[in-house]
Order: structure tokens, then sequence, then C-alpha cells
């Protein structure tokens, strides 16, 4: 067993020789070890930017505080119906109502969900507003999704799978396309 001897070392009438038991530290030191490099990557993890974007200002010549916010496509999900809106920070710039009307691919456990009225009106936006059509430009065009906790997963799906129909080129893709908006959430309780 692991310990430390302390011995008087002379000159007394009778030698003290007590044991520390140094195994209960060393567990103590393992875990606060464990404990603070645990601790120290998750708050990397943390900070990792999961952006596909490419950094750096859309103009070289303006610094970044002066351009304004390219306009983000907001798709909201309703019971009836979707609107699509462009907005530029808080300010909308143009809605477009489409109707709710799903379209089943398959059967049983298998069937898919697909909205291609939602995908035609996307694309048509998308190639009338978007910021970053250029296929010289690496950045993607953003959409935010709104909808509520109540709304079915295959739902979602069908709805993040029109905006991908939105499909452009990019530096060195030699002439193959793909999806031209980055997609995010925005979900609120119902």
């Amino acid at each position: 067993m692991g310990g430390v001897s302390v011995d008087s070392g002379g000159g007394g009438r009778r030698s003290v020789d007590s044991e520390i038991n140094m195994v209960p530290m060393i567990d103590l030191l393992m875990c606060l070890i464990c404990f603070l490099l645990i601790t120290a990557v998750w708050s990397t993890m943390a900070r990792i930017n999961a952006d596909a974007q490419v950094p750096g200002p859309p103009d070289p010549n303006k610094p970044v505080e002066e351009q304004p916010p390219p306009p983000m496509m907001h798709v909201t999900i309703q019971e009836e119906k979707f609107i699509i809106s462009w907005r530029k920070g808080n300010a909308v710039e143009s809605t477009l109502d489409v109707p709710r009307k799903p379209v089943t691919i398959g059967e049983g456990k298998r069937a898919q969900v697909r909205f291609p009225d939602l995908a035609e009106k996307i694309i048509a936006e998308w190639n009338a507003k978007g910021a970053h059509r250029d296929p010289s430009d690496k950045k993607l065009d953003q959409a935010v999704l709104h909808c509520d906790n109540k709304t079915p997963y295959k739902e979602i799906i069908a709805v993040i799978d029109a905006i991908y129909q939105a499909k452009r080129e990019f530096p060195g893709s030699n002439g193959k396309k793909y999806p031209a908006m980055n997609v995010t959430f925005s979900m609120h309780a119902n």
C-alpha cells in the first residue's frame, strides 16, 4: 500500500513511526484531473461554429459594420398554409402564402410526405430574391423554418427537402448543383 513514513529523526526518547495513507489523495487527484479535462473539452466544443458559410464580408471594399445584412427566407408552417417571407433583420420585405397540400409517397411505415407546391414557390422566390446566386459566390443564403412543437417530424423533414430543392452551382462544382440555402429552426411551444 502506498504511504509516507514519518520518523522523528533522532534526539527523542522514542521514535514515532506513523504512516499517511496516500491512496485516497491519489484517487481524489485523479477525479479532479478527469473532471478538469472533460470540462475543458466540453467548453471547447460549445464554441465550435457549425455554420457552413465561408468567413469574410461579401464586399471586400467595405467593412463588415457598413454592410447591410442580406435578406433571409423565413418559412412558417401553419395548419392550412405555409408562409414564405423575406426579412432583413426585423423588417419584412415580402410575404407569400402557399396552400399546405401534402403528397404522400409510398405506403405504410415507409410512407413519405412531400410538398411539391412549396418547393416550386421556394425555387421561384430564391431565383428572384436570393442574395447568393452567383456561381462564384461561396456563401449560402439562409432559410429559417418556423414551426410549433406539435408539427410531425416527417412534415418538418418534407419542408426542409422543399427548401433544399433550390439549387445552385458553387466554385469548383464542375456543373453539379447543390442546395442553395442553409436551414435553421425557430420552434415555439403551442
